[in-house]
């Protein structure tokens, strides 16, 4: 499995394989196709060499190997970046140096399932970077990203869709789902807009005045 990196710098999002419960290899090859970086994470690192997929970064604090076993197995075409402050996690790190990188968008990956303490974590990462880049969580049964107020997009009918909110989110307003949200204020963890469905083929609007806002395209 491989990227051939035909996409120029800039059209495409970066994407970041991290540590948790890898995705099926049709998600991931669609992934790799369209992605101008791939950024591994040092946990993840042996899976992805077994998976033989191309990468240009790892990067991690390396605490589980050494930075001299690491160069052992990595392709000439891929470089290290070790991270080694314990302050952030190794996600973080990705993101900042993708920003850092110019890049305005990102895909993650294995970032789900396995430990729930770390998916937790990486949910409330999409928040914290949501001013600075446009990050999209996936894996084989959902997607996850942040909105913001006047959010726009197409769905067919019957799609199911969460809005979950991260704090409190104040005069939420939806329309095309089967459930609409009238100024509604839904309070994680009191209350949430869980298992919605699109009512109809056409978009899907969302409007509040504040908080943050997670929207969560699941598959059964």
């Amino acid at each position: 499995m491989s990227s051939h990196h035909i996409v120029r710098e800039g059209q495409e999002p970066a994407l970041i394989i991290a540590n948790g419960l890898p995705c099926s290899n049709e998600l991931l090859s669609q992934l790799l196709e369209w992605s101008p970086h791939i950024v591994v994470l040092d946990g993840a690192l042996n899976k992805v060499l077994d998976l033989g997929v191309k990468f240009d970064v790892v990067l991690g604090d390396f605490d589980h190997q050494s930075i001299q076993e690491v160069q052992s197995v990595l392709p000439p075409h891929s470089r290290l970046i070790h991270l080694p402050d314990q302050n952030k996690t190794d996600l973080e790190k990705g993101i900042e140096y993708l920003m850092k990188e110019g890049y305005s968008a990102v895909n993650i990956v294995w970032a789900t399932g396995k430990r729930s303490d770390h998916f937790i974590n990486n949910i409330a990462i999409l928040a914290r970077y949501q001013n600075e880049i446009t990050m999209t969580m996936l894996d084989d049964y959902s997607k996850i990203y942040p909105i913001f107020s006047g959010f726009k997009k197409f769905y067919a009918a019957n799609s199911n869709i969460s809005l979950i909110p991260l704090n409190k989110v104040e005069g939420l307003v939806t329309s095309n789902l089967v459930w609409n949200c009238n100024n509604l204020t839904i309070e994680f963890p009191h209350q949430t807009s869980s298992s919605n469905k699109v009512l109809n083929d056409g978009v899907v609007s969302v409007e509040y005045h504040s908080g943050l806002l997670l929207m969560m395209e699941c598959l059964d």
